[in-house]
């Protein structure tokens, strides 16, 4: 038998690879665009897949001016609700009106990037050493729309995101699981190490670290929302177990069961006023050109599944995934609302207040915290979608902007994130990167 090098043998398995992605591209970018129809009526254009290059365009954060604010439309005021905040990501009202911040980050992960971090070489502040890891209390007594009283409300905690508070608990959810709390309204501070109701895959691709929660309407149910820990299951199924879904448990953590499914990043849930309908900000996937693939706001079936990773926005099948599962590509369901390719679309709140113009009362605003794999930005705004008797009446509009300094130079001042609508019908904004809480208030 003839003896042939390894290393001969790694070349040649390496230049098949290379051939066979070459191929595999090649043939998807045969494949034809095709357009959507959305339910709002609004007509978008899916590019074939690598129809462009997938770049990597990070933005680089450099803070707000003095005196400079996010924008908003005429007739609404912008004004700093509280700052110095360390990565405040998500907020939260509690029944008497006070504010939770939950102030957490992405860690590091990986040799490499934990030396980024440690050197300060990452410039949209997504990625740092050490995770915050508390929730701030916040409280306007006297409802001027300034908190007079700031206090560490939690600590301990990995990576908190979402809260909760039902019957006589308070829920957080750390990336790892479900914790609760006995809660007493009005109380500012919790100590203990809490109840563990749920144990939950840690971590997970990029910013996918995230664990939302949001109450059934009649409190007899909690939904947590779970990322995926890939971008399109490059790193097998098993690492997706009980990810890219929404689970529903019984408020002890018991009869857990997938509420929906194929929903990458899910991640700001809320309902439909006036209905019994589920609602999520769903952050889609990287890499397969500046326009692929489409965040979107959707209604979430019971029993749903809505395409990750096999396909995207409806029976688009994945070239990374082609072939595998034609019968889940059969039954992804298509969302109502795109938001535009790589935006980041996190955060997400019904405005069911009174204070804004009637045209808002009822539709949903979305935190688009900005992409990073598109040559041009995309996100870095809060848009807003209308709805009419509980469905979706119009395209996204932009609501917040003016996040961006300077595109050129791949400057940002800000990145929102989460979204809250206030007890005097104020939206307050989390932008994690300056540490800012913004108020937007009409005039």
């Amino acid at each position: 038998m003839k003896y042939v090098p390894l290393s001969l043998l790694v070349s040649a398995a390496v230049l098949v690879a290379c051939n066979q992605e070459k191929q595999e591209k090649r043939a998807a970018q045969d494949e034809l665009p095709s357009t959507v129809k959305a339910e709002t009526g609004e007509e978008i254009l899916l590019p074939a897949p690598y129809a462009t290059k997938s770049v990597k365009n990070f933005s680089k954060h450099i803070g707000w001016p003095a005196g400079k604010t996010p924008t908003a439309p005429a007739g609404f005021v912008v004004t700093a609700y509280a700052k110095d905040f360390d990565s405040p990501r998500w907020t939260y009202v509690l029944p008497n009106g006070d504010v939770l911040v939950a102030e957490a980050n992405t860690v590091p992960s990986t040799t490499t990037k934990k030396i980024a971090a440690k050197l300060d070489l990452g410039p949209s502040q997504a990625n740092k050493e050490t995770s915050a890891n508390r929730i701030t209390l916040l409280r306007d007594a006297d409802k001027d729309g300034r908190p007079e009283l700031r206090t560490t409300f939690l600590t301990g905690l990995s990576q908190p995101f979402g809260m909760l508070v039902l019957d006589k608990y308070f829920y957080v959810a750390n990336t790892d699981g479900v914790l609760r709390f006995p809660y007493t309204a009005g109380q500012t501070k919790i100590s203990g190490a809490g109840q563990s109701v749920l144990a939950l895959p840690k971590g997970g691709y990029n910013n996918h670290w995230t664990r939302n929660l949001l109450a059934a309407p009649d409190g007899s149910k909690v939904y947590v929302s779970v990322g995926s820990g890939s971008n399109v299951m490059e790193h097998g199924a098993a690492n997706e177990v009980r990810r890219a879904n929404i689970l529903e448990i019984n408020p002890d953590g018991s009869g857990e069961r997938v509420y929906a499914s194929g929903l990458r990043n899910p991640v700001g849930m809320g309902w439909a006023p006036g209905t019994q309908t589920l609602w999520t900000a769903v952050n889609e996937r990287d890499e397969l050109g500046d326009d692929l693939v489409p965040d979107y706001l959707t209604s979430v079936q019971p029993g749903g599944f809505y395409g990750w990773p096999y396909a995207y926005f409806g029976q688009h099948e994945d070239p990374r995934r082609k072939g595998e599962r034609p019968d889940l590509v059969q039954k992804t369901l298509v969302p109502e609302v795109p938001l535009g390719p790589h935006t980041a679309s996190l955060g997400l709140a019904f405005y069911t207040q009174k204070a804004f113009p009637e045209k808002y009362q009822g539709g949903a605003f979305i935190g688009q915290h900005g992409s990073w794999n598109r040559s041009q930005f995309s996100g870095y705004k809060v848009v807003f979608v209308p709805f009419r008797n509980g469905k979706p009446s119009g395209p996204p509009e932009d609501f917040l902007t003016g996040f961006i300094g300077n595109e050129a130079r791949k400057e940002v001042y800000g990145r929102p994130v989460g979204v809250t609508t206030l007890p005097d019908g104020a939206l307050l904004v989390a932008d994690d990167a300056s540490g800012i809480l913004w108020r937007v208030a009409a005039q």
